[in-house]
């Protein structure tokens, strides 16, 4: 990969949030040679082993790994990392520590574009949360000057945002998403159609989506409602994916993108956009 070429970093909360949220994403793009990396907070290792729940943390969190690992293969990932954080407690880690930890990684890859979760969690799961605020608040962080590491400044974050024909399908394929907080039930609230500012055409990507999520066999007890559905089905759920631009340094404006690296692909040409 040379220097000029463009780099895609995600940053997420556990395996299987690369394939179910972004998949299609992650394979278009490295589809078209753009070096695309995984940060993953946690090795997921306080769900659940299929029907079974005789299987230990860790022994679940080590076949969680091994089955990111897979899925970031089928999708064409360059590099997978894991911050080896605890599943479900993800908001209870030193936050500083824990940016510390993602803005070196930002500076290591020196990603153009990172993609992250919104403030929402999806469905208010408090992993998702933090690590949305956790990769924003580090993405700023690589950008400062320290004694380590040269800073980087990412040109454009945005966060996942589904609107709500994507939560109907998705939920009408799987189940009602929820998580009970601190006695509370929250449940998936979705995106407005206008707020969303990037839809991303992945529909020639979708059986790679799908041999991403199936190689998470720990889950399938989950998704395997997904394995009878048609190809028009799959293609409903994998076949677009939506964002927020969060902030970008190189365009803006209300016209709907169609390319993450909108305002970045002339400067890569040029050699200048790393």
């Amino acid at each position: 990969m040379t220097r000029a070429a463009l780099r895609l970093m995600a940053v997420l909360a556990h395996p299987d949030d690369e394939s179910l949220a972004i998949g299609g994403t992650l394979a278009r793009y490295a589809g078209e040679g753009v070096g695309t990396f995984l940060v993953t907070a946690t090795r997921g290792e306080r769900g659940r082993n299929g029907e079974s729940r005789d299987t230990s943390p860790a022994q679940l969190g080590a076949l969680r790994e091994a089955e990111l690992l897979e899925a970031s293969r089928v999708l064409g990932v360059s590099e997978v990392h894991f911050l080896d954080y605890p599943d479900g407690s993800l908001d209870q880690m030193d936050p500083r520590e824990a940016v510390a930890r993602i803005a070196a990684h930002i500076r290591r890859v020196r990603p153009h574009v990172v993609l992250t979760f919104g403030p929402d969690g999806a469905y208010g799961h408090p992993d998702h949360i933090a690590i949305s605020q956790l990769t924003t608040a580090a993405i700023l962080a690589a950008a400062g000057h320290d004694q380590i590491d040269r800073p980087h400044q990412v040109s454009k974050l945005y966060y996942i945002a589904w609107t709500k024909n994507k939560w109907d399908a998705y939920q009408a394929a799987l189940k009602t998403l929820r998580a009970r907080v601190d006695g509370v039930e929250r449940q998936a609230t979705p995106w407005p159609d206008w707020a969303v500012t990037t839809v991303i055409d992945t529909g020639d990507y979708w059986p790679a989506v799908w041999r991403a999520v199936s190689s998470h066999k720990t889950q399938m007890s989950i998704y395997r409602n997904l394995e009878s559905l048609s190809d028009e089905r799959h293609l409903a759920l994998w076949g677009s994916q939506e964002f927020y631009r969060a902030f970008s340094l190189v365009n803006g404006g209300r016209a709907l993108e169609t390319d993450l690296f909108e305002g970045l692909r002339c400067r890569s040409s040029q050699g200048i956009a790393a």
